[in-house]
């Protein structure tokens, strides 16, 4: 599709969903078809980004997508990375100042698990890292991508759980080299945590923390670890182009040889051919013979010797030759099999040089992890004691400041009982004065004095009850309803204390007319004697209480000092363990150390090997050119033989075609 057919389809897409289509989104798409489309600092609506969106489905020509600035949002966002999910072109996406949050992260995390091209991904001034979900699902997305090389995380507001996040995805993804976190809040417990996922992580070969509020050491083991993937990534592709170069030159040699091996067995072929060729001749020219020289048995015997002889010296040239074959495809297989030898024992010290590497790897990033789970442990276990130290002071002066309230309230208890006391003898004395003056007039009031009594002897029983069951709350609840009891026990009182004044005063305008006021009196102080036991009753139960609150407190008190020993002996224990683990650390840096060095033995080992097994073909190849000067010597040999042979037979022939012209049968055979 053409520029302008892109274009056309935009404003097609748009006018379907029932929208205007933009301009300079019109103008950039047909300016730009083919090439990266730049679209950054245009303000793009919600429509343009569907309609987008549903364009970039389909196989756009547009490599770099920069949309920096726009203004997208979450929805925009979300309907432009939903169309770039199946796309298969574009390689770079800038999404830089989008104010991207929960629902932008959840898209990106699915954009980046579906699509198979994107390489580099910018999301600078964002805000991904505000809302955990939805960078969690990003964080996912990260892990599962296997085509991304670059992401720029820049101003995302990513704090330490977001970088923990991080650090699992990255844990897991095989093909991030740049990440940039710049100007972020990771923090001590994000930085331990990146550095930690970069022990799994053998293809990052950038990372920045810049501006996170990260320790120097922190940084500098994140340095260090990049500087280690760097160098393992540049000895892997020296390691790869040398066994490349290696197999290239190997499947070289192996062509050359297997030409040579194929024109050694041609000459051979041909040699042998040539020789039945020859056998049979000789043999015609035998029988030949035999038929002419039927006569002459004696002749005929001597020329079958000879004739044995030459066969016989064939057969020795033959089996020569056989030899000769039989060396050279030995010395052939030979070479081969020291190819493959020196090549396997290459691939098993390469192998068993990272399996070590790999396992110091492993042991060292496991003492680091024990190590700061004990440093944790150890920072908890202060912590508690000390928690356990407050509470025990403030238990303490809880208890004395109950312990002195239960007194004062006791001492101003039995004060307002002995004033009750004599308060109640002046009214039984007055009684007595006025009891004779007002017997008509109790008799009118006795009913309504009952019904009055009744009513507060029942305002006393519901009272009562109310303290029981205040006592009962008091006792079943513990340190921290103490205060809520004590508050409803000082309303308790004093609204008996209201009820008693009332009902002195009531009883001090009533006894001046009532004649049964004196039993009624003495029944009150009955159950004012008995709310006495119980009060007494009550404080002796909160004495109790006060008591065991004290043992409680002792008891405390032990088990803190013995957690005390305990958390002193951890602490000893500790940091003896720690003591061990830095030595065996110290331990297994020098067995780094010594394996450095036994891994550049090694490759000086393999170089040297390499060397030897060069020079090693080219004596092979030496070897294999004196084999064929022999060979060619032997040829040499068997022409000359061959000739030798035909001179001698043709020598045989002549004498026998002269002796037979000589003899008499030789004068008689013309006439016949």
């Amino acid at each position: 599709m053409e520029a302008g057919g892109w274009a056309a389809a935009y404003a097609r897409l748009c006018r379907e969903g029932g929208a205007e289509p933009q301009q300079s989104v019109v103008q950039q798409l047909r300016a730009r078809a083919g090439a990266g489309l730049d679209l950054a600092a245009r303000s793009l609506s919600r429509d343009t980004c569907g309609a987008l969106g549903r364009l970039l489905r389909d196989a756009a020509p547009f490599p770099a997508l920069a949309l920096a600035d726009c203004m997208l949002g979450d929805d925009g966002a979300k309907l432009l990375l939903h169309g770039l999910c199946s796309n298969t072109t574009v390689k770079s996406l800038d999404l830089k100042g989008n104010n991207l949050q929960a629902v932008g992260a959840e898209a990106l995390g699915k954009l980046l698990q579906q699509n198979k091209s994107i390489q580099s991904l910018v999301l600078e001034w964002n805000s991904l890292g505000v809302w955990e979900e939805g960078f969690s699902l990003f964080c996912q997305g990260l892990s599962a991508n296997r085509s991304l090389q670059r992401l720029d995380l820049r101003n995302n507001q990513i704090n330490h759980e977001g970088a923990g996040e991080l650090a699992a995805a990255l844990k897991g993804n095989s093909s991030l080299q740049e990440l940039d976190l710049r100007w972020n809040n990771v923090g001590l417990l994000g930085g331990r945590a990146l550095l930690n996922c970069l022990h799994s992580n053998r293809t990052l070969r950038r990372l920045e923390l810049a501006g996170n509020n990260v320790p120097s050491d922190i940084l500098k083991a994140v340095e260090q670890a990049m500087d280690h993937n760097q160098d393992r990534q540049s000895i892997l592709a020296e390691n790869q182009s040398r066994t490349h170069v290696l197999s290239k030159e190997v499947l070289s040699l192996k062509e050359e040889k297997a030409k040579q091996f194929l024109n050694l067995m041609d000459t051979i072929d041909r040699q042998r051919e040539e020789i039945t060729r020859s056998s049979r001749q000789s043999s015609a020219r035998v029988g030949q013979l035999q038929e002419a020289l039927a006569e002459r048995h004696s002749i005929v015997n001597s020329l079958k010797a000879k004739l044995q002889m030459a066969e016989a010296a064939l057969a020795l040239s033959e089996q020569k030759v056989h030899d000769l074959g039989e060396l050279l495809s030995t010395a052939k297989q030979e070479q081969a099999t020291m190819a493959e030898r020196q090549a396997k024992d290459l691939q098993q010290q390469k192998q068993e040089a990272a399996d070590r590497e790999m396992k110091l790897l492993r042991d060292l990033s496991a003492a680091n992890e024990k190590n700061l789970l004990l440093r944790n442990q150890v920072d908890e276990l202060e912590r508690r004691g000390k928690a356990q130290q407050d509470q025990l002071f403030q238990l303490k002066q809880d208890l004395t400041t109950t312990v002195a309230d239960l007194r004062l309230r006791a001492v101003q208890a039995e004060e307002r009982l002995d004033m009750e006391k004599r308060r109640f003898k002046q009214g039984l004395d007055d009684v007595e004065s006025l009891r004779q003056k007002e017997v008509d007039h109790m008799t009118q009031h006795m009913e309504a004095s009952e019904r009055s009594m009744q009513e507060r002897m029942q305002r006393l029983e519901a009272v009562r009850i109310g303290l029981e069951e205040e006592l009962s709350r008091v006792k079943a609840a513990a340190l921290v309803e103490r205060g809520q009891a004590e508050e409803e026990l000082i309303r308790a009182r004093s609204q008996a204390r209201l009820e008693e004044q009332q009902r002195l005063e009531h009883l001090e305008e009533k006894l001046r007319l009532m004649m049964q006021s004196r039993e009624e009196a003495q029944g009150r102080c009955l159950q004012q004697k008995q709310a006495v036991g119980e009060a007494q009753a009550r404080a002796s139960q909160l004495s109790l209480q006060v008591e065991s609150l004290q043992r409680r407190v002792e008891e405390l008190q032990q088990d803190l000092s013995s957690k005390e020993q305990e958390k002193v002996a951890e602490v000893n224990r500790v940091r003896v363990e720690l003591q061990e683990q830095v030595g065996r650390l110290q331990a297994e840096q020098t067995a780094q150390e010594g394996l450095r060095e036994k891994i550049a033995a090694l490759e000086r080992q393999m170089k040297v090997l390499s060397s030897n097994h060069r020079e090693a073909l080219l004596d092979k190849e030496g070897e294999m050119a004196a084999l064929l000067e022999r060979l060619r010597t032997k040829e040499a040999e068997i022409s000359r033989m061959r000739e030798e042979e035909a001179q001698r037979a043709s020598f045989l022939q002549n004498a026998i075609l002269a002796y037979v012209q000589g003899s008499p049968l030789g004068t008689l055979s013309p006439r016949k």
